[in-house]
């Protein structure tokens, strides 16, 4: 009888276990809120200053860096969409600019998880506008945690080597969340690619596979930091150098990159992407001179032309810090035990 009482109290407290694992799961809810990237967009506050848009919507040449910019994604894409498009003016590209806030708790207090790029694509012959691509441009302040203040105090001493304990897998499992929630589903047919720039500590070899739309192909036999922390978001790599790129980029994605997504939404990924990097990292994706066939990209690298738009390459380093110490005092602190709980049970 008492051995019979006491596996039914360990039902229960099994199941008392389960019914709070999965109310924490439940609590842990999205909401979204976004606004157009044009010439007259504004930061919200919320909005990471070392983001892309908001880096260049900054000064007095706000305006013209903003136009500046649309211009220059709009050209890229009706030179790649060159089909029926005999004055390269077929189309334009509008940018959506996505935040998603995350509620730990239910209480309606949320905290600005992540923002991404939704593209949409206009047609200006058909009058049509077309779904794009979600994701493209990745921004998360828990992200700058990771990096800017949990992985440099740990590396603060050169002896130690090894990665903070479970680095990344907090973010990871955020962003996985949200990719499987009610909320991504009911606004976003797709998975999300995200585009990033190629790693500047690896090389990359050119492979024979071609896409019409993505390029060739580059492999590298060991992967970054950045693709390590992407791993754990649940995506994969894959680098292509697009058709008169002069360097390949780094797509991350779920599923089939070259199947799941038609060419005009890669376009407007590539289109989008490739102008931010051209005016962020000149040195490897607006250099004089096409990457080889054996490719190790350098922020050293000399032989390169400037865009019109300038920014503060180590302003932005120093924001991410303060950025990260942001997210850790107003999120992970306050949160701490909840989270690592939460993040330990966590199962897609």
């Amino acid at each position: 009888m008492k051995a019979n009482l006491q596996e039914d109290l360990r039902i229960k407290d099994k199941k008392n276990i389960e019914n709070t694992h999965n109310t924490m799961r439940n609590e842990f809810t999205f909401t979204l809120e976004s606004i157009y990237f044009n010439e007259n967009y504004i930061p919200s506050n919320s909005t990471r200053a070392t983001t892309n848009f908001a880096n260049l919507a900054r000064g007095a040449s706000r305006q013209e860096n903003l136009r500046n910019t649309i211009n220059m994604i709009n050209n890229r894409f009706n030179t790649l969409a060159n089909w029926d498009n005999p004055n390269n003016d077929r189309y334009s590209v509008e940018l959506e600019i996505v935040s998603v806030y995350i509620d730990i708790d239910g209480s309606g207090k949320s905290f600005p998880s992540i923002e991404i790029l939704k593209t949409h694509i206009i047609d200006h012959k058909t009058g049509k506008r077309i779904e794009g691509i979600v994701g493209n441009n990745f921004s998360s302040y828990v992200r700058d945690y990771d990096f800017s203040v949990l992985l440099s105090e740990h590396t603060k001493d050169e002896n130690n080597s090894s990665m903070p304990a479970n680095f990344g897998e907090l973010h990871g499992n955020i962003f996985k969340h949200f990719v499987n929630s009610d909320t991504y589903k009911k606004h976003f047919t797709k998975p999300p690619v995200i585009c990033l720039s190629v790693s500047n500590n690896k090389t990359y070899h050119r492979t024979g596979n071609h896409h019409p739309v993505l390029g060739f192909e580059y492999q590298t036999s060991d992967s970054s930091l950045t693709d390590q922390y992407f791993k754990k978001m649940g995506v994969q790599a894959r680098y292509f150098m697009p058709p008169n790129s002069v360097a390949p980029l780094t797509f991350y994605f779920f599923g089939e990159l070259l199947t799941d997504y038609t060419n005009l939404e890669l376009i407007s990924t590539i289109s989008t992407m490739e102008t931010f990097q051209k005016i962020y990292r000149p040195e490897i994706y607006n250099a004089n001179s096409a990457a080889a066939s054996c490719f190790k990209p350098s922020l050293n690298n000399q032989d390169h032309s400037l865009t019109k738009i300038i920014y503060n390459r180590e302003e932005r380093s120093q924001l991410a810090i303060e950025q990260g110490k942001f997210a850790e005092k107003h999120f992970i602190l306050p949160n701490k035990s909840v989270l690592e709980q939460w993040s330990a049970n966590f199962a897609i």
